[in-house]
């Protein structure tokens, strides 16, 4: 930071220089802004300031009372803080004549832009530019004295090209609040349809990601046309000893390199916004359509102070064994772990048994009972201990697809026999459920 950025720090500092705007008070500036341009006016009277205040009050505050003294206040209040600056000499003789300040038109330039950068803005922008630096270049190779290097390559340099590259500029800042609105929008549809707001948006995404691109892809290539033209007359500056050109030059290509330099960022920060809701669309929205599992993380985590919980891990330090160090390196001999070529046996259940297993739960099924595990219990003392285990796989598929249970998401764990535990269910009353086709009393 150089001395006179420090100097107008201090400044400011020592002035007590703040902004506090109403909303009141951005719509007056907006509506003499829109009147200056209709009437083409240059200041504006007294008469002038209090009918277009009534005027925004009827449109903003139509309730509002004290009009005319709300507009006094609202005038100082304005005059205080920089954005109207009176421009008669007459003091209190007569009423005055105001005009609006730089950092009031700033303000209003602000609120009405509309600009965004698109690729066939930025295309014009960027060729424009080239054309003034070619013919900065070829005014410059011609120049033969310091007048006409200020009027055909300074000055030139300094209007021409920083106002071509400061509408870049403006125009990038209007692209940046336009993906701010485009990321609040998708958080928006998110809230309000969870699982349907996922194709509106990949829409939005593809858009943003599609325009980055571009934008990116067109700075590329004309920025370095631009260093190269800069470089040249950077080069016929030096050999004709003008150092105003040199420096210009030089603030110039800075400027470009930070229009470079936002493309890339934006383009890196848009992608890991982008890669973040894809992760967010197919991890937390495509796998929970019906927010059940946020809905139960988020009940625990409000039930935490009276059900506490935690995510308890046992490790085992590994045990330290110091030898003592050798010169001599042992290498150690190739060898192959045997293997066992025969195949382990399992223990399968007989085909016979399983139909007697089937056989037993559509008796236990036809008795009506209300839970999985009074079918369990019934069935599992006539299965040898061997086979229990994968037994409740079977019975339990047989009866969620003949009895149609009824599981809520909280189900209680059961114990069966002493040596298995269940997650229980709840059948419904009536019949076992037999599909189409499958004769009365047929497995």
């Amino acid at each position: 930071m150089n001395d006179n950025f420090l100097r107008v720090i201090a400044s400011l500092h020592r002035d007590g220089v703040n902004l506090d705007l109403k909303t009141v008070d951005i719509c007056f500036l907006v509506a003499l802004h829109a009147r200056a341009d209709q009437s083409g006016l240059t200041c504006f009277e007294e008469d002038v300031l209090l009918d277009v205040f009534e005027q925004v009050c009827d449109a903003v505050e139509a309730d509002a009372d004290n009009v005319a003294k709300r507009a006094t206040h609202a005038i100082q209040r304005l005059r205080d803080q920089r954005l109207l600056a009176r421009v008669d000499g007459a003091g209190v003789v007569r009423a005055g004549e105001y005009a609006l300040t730089q950092l009031a038109l700033g303000i209003i330039r602000f609120f009405q832009a509309d600009e965004a950068l698109t690729r066939e803005s930025l295309t014009l922008l960027t060729k424009t530019l080239l054309a003034s630096l070619a013919e900065a270049k070829a005014n410059a190779k011609q120049a033969t004295s310091p007048e006409q290097w200020r009027e055909g390559v300074i000055g030139p340099l300094r209007v021409t090209v920083g106002d071509l590259v400061g509408g870049i500029e403006r125009r990038q800042r209007g692209l940046d609040l336009q993906q701010e609105q485009v990321q609040k929008r998708i958080g928006e549809l998110l809230q309000e349809d969870w699982f349907g707001a996922i194709d509106q948006c990949q829409s939005l995404l593809d858009e943003t990601a599609s325009t980055l691109a571009e934008l990116n892809t067109v700075l590329l290539s004309d920025t370095n046309q631009i260093q190269a033209i800069l470089s040249d007359i950077e080069q016929l500056a030096a050999m004709a000893d003008m150092s105003d050109a040199e420096q210009t030059v030089h603030r110039v290509g800075e400027q470009v390199d930070r229009v470079a330099a936002w493309g890339g960022a934006r383009q890196r920060a848009w992608s890991d916004f982008y890669q973040y809701v894809h992760r967010f669309l197919r991890d937390v929205v495509r796998l929970d359509p019906d927010r059940a599992i946020s809905e139960r993380l988020r009940n625990r985590l409000a039930d935490w102070p009276s059900q506490p919980f935690a995510l308890v891990i046992a490790r085992t330090p590994s045990i330290r064994l110091l030898r003592e160090s050798t010169d001599r390196v042992e290498r150690p001999p190739v060898w192959q772990p045997s293997r066992d070529r025969e195949q382990q046996i399992e223990d399968v259940i007989p085909e016979s048994d399983l139909v007697t297993l089937e056989d037993r739960v559509r008796q236990s099924l036809a008795e009506d009972p209300e839970r999985l595990a009074d079918v369990l219990e019934e069935v599992l003392p006539h299965v040898a201990a061997v086979h229990r285990y994968v037994s409740v796989g079977r019975v339990t598929w047989q009866v969620a697809k003949e009895a149609r249970p009824q599981s809520p998401r909280e189900r209680d764990w059961k114990p069966i026999l002493n040596d298995i535990e269940i997650e229980d269910w709840q059948l419904r009353n009536g019949r076992p459920h037999r599909s189409s086709g499958q004769p009365e009393g047929q497995a």
